[in-house]
């Protein structure tokens, strides 16, 4: 707003002021006296400009964004701690909880023993960085009897902190849309807050009255797994309709996750010779990974309509990989036309099939 009120300016509306007749040329004892209060008054609109685009949440810097949304007692989600699943050789060593493993420069503790082996590892680390799904561990202290300790699977992904725009983006629609105790908003509102939960969808009255359906993709936007939907039904509704979890009495929620399918392409490619058909195969699979990324992570957004897999934008896709050409005759789990999921259903990379090429 006030990016036109230069030294330029200012010095030159000074001048304009003073009557004429007296010298007010450079270096008279008028220009020196009034240059320096020139400067100064630039820096001062410097500043209100600063002051006006920090007092509106579309503008703010993070730290007064934070001090604006506090207001409405809203806050970034902290970073999260991941959750994994290690498996122990032999099984039958003995483990206890807060036995502490390191992978590189992140500590991974016990947190759970699940019995044959199996235990329950939460990355001291917060943050997306300790979402390892595979890999050896380190025992801090020896363990008698212990050969390894494998990490096997990502129980519940850790989260980084909410990011500004993110944050910003929440805070704003906080005006859209109110959360009131059991409404879709409220549900969605204390859903996602779980640590590890991505997207939600919310089906009402599944079963009967007063019944509702919650179903869940963890942060990567991938099918949640038995222990995330265990922690969010405990979270939500331990014990049916007697409110002593975040749902409202009366309301029996039931959680579980969407329903994968498996996404298989069929093609007929025209390459450039110098490009090998297997470099060819892995850029192609991070291209269509990452077009059902996208739809995943705009899953939640869908309400009751599924994602929709598109030949169209498989093709545009695939041919932005280096090297490919044309791409014809293309078919999505065999058949020449879009794929429409239904709402908790949601697309993974199954592979693809290149019928012919050149």
């Amino acid at each position: 707003m006030y990016e036109d009120m230069t030294y330029e300016v200012i010095i030159k509306r000074m001048l304009d002021r003073v009557p004429k007749g007296l010298d007010k040329r450079e270096g008279s004892l008028i220009y020196t006296a009034l240059s320096a209060a020139a400067a100064e008054m630039q820096v001062m609109y410097i500043e209100f400009d600063t002051i006006l685009k920090e007092t509106f949440a579309e503008t703010a810097s993070r730290e007064n964004l934070v001090r604006r949304a506090s207001e409405r007692g809203m806050e970034p989600d902290p970073a999260t701690k991941a959750v994994l699943k290690g498996i122990a050789e032999p099984q039958t060593v003995v483990l206890e909880a807060g036995q502490r493993f390191r992978y590189g420069t992140l500590y991974y503790t016990i947190t759970k023993l699940l019995g044959d082996g199996m235990v329950q590892l939460t990355c001291e680390t917060p943050g997306v960085i300790g979402n390892r799904q595979a890999g050896r561990l380190i025992p801090v202290e020896s363990i008698t009897g212990l050969v390894s300790m494998e990490v096997t699977d990502l129980l519940i992904p850790g989260e980084d902190e909410e990011g500004t725009e993110e944050f910003r983006k929440a805070y704003i629609q906080s005006f859209m849309e109110k959360a009131f105790s059991g409404n879709r908003k409220d549900y969605l509102d204390k859903t996602n807050g779980i640590p590890g939960v991505g997207a939600t969808k919310i089906t009402r009255a599944f079963n009967g009255p007063s019944t509702v359906k919650l179903t869940i993709l963890d942060s990567n936007y991938n099918k949640a797994s038995d222990v995330l939907i265990q922690t969010v039904q405990e979270t939500m509704d331990p014990v049916a309709g007697n409110g002593d979890g975040l749902a409202p009495i009366d309301h029996m929620v039931t959680v579980d996750t969407a329903e994968e399918v498996i996404i298989h392409i069929q093609c007929e490619l025209e390459y450039e010779n110098s490009y090998g058909e297997e470099g060819l195969l892995e850029e192609i699979k991070g291209a269509v990974e990452a077009y059902l990324e996208e739809l995943r992570t705009s899953w939640q957004g869908l309400g009751d309509h599924g994602c929709m897999v598109r030949i169209s934008q498989v093709e545009a896709r695939i041919l932005t990989v280096k090297g490919i050409y044309d791409i014809k005759n293309t078919q999505i789990n065999g058949v020449a036309g879009n794929l429409e999921l239904d709402k908790i259903q949601i697309p993974v990379y199954g592979g693809i099939k290149i019928d012919s090429r050149s």
